[in-house]
């Protein structure tokens, strides 16, 4: 099952990096008083959310993987640059938050790659 999850998510790793960007964009972007609230801090947020959206990529490991990863580093600068134009503000801080969950959605990538190539399949 474990095996299985991980390559629907490989098949599909574009749509779903594509899916999580909008989400990331529209919670980023939508006046804040209109959203609802969520246990954890805004730093805790941007990291488990870059987390979510690099572990399809990480999983995946395209042929220009590191293209890729700064594109996904680049979409969260571009958010932060962007938020003061709707009400927002943006820091350095959830920049930060955001390559940390990068980094740590990679991690996590591997060690599921390493631990599904271990798990055999049933049949």
């Amino acid at each position: 099952m474990f095996s299985h999850c991980i390559n629907f998510v490989r098949q599909h790793w574009q749509a779903l990096t594509l899916l999580i960007m909008a989400l990331i964009a529209v919670a980023s972007l939508y006046p804040a008083e209109h959203l609802p609230r969520v246990p954890g801090t805004d730093k805790t947020h941007h990291f488990i959310a870059y987390g979510l959206l690099a572990l399809p990529v990480g999983l995946a490991r395209p042929t220009k993987f590191w293209l890729y990863i700064t594109i996904l580093v680049t979409f969260g600068g571009l958010i932060e640059l962007l938020q003061p134009f709707v009400n927002r503000y943006g820091e350095w801080l959830d920049v930060a938050a955001n390559c940390a969950g990068i980094l740590v959605g990679l991690l996590l990538a591997t060690i599921m790659t390493a631990v599904a190539n271990k798990i055999k399949p049933t049949k």
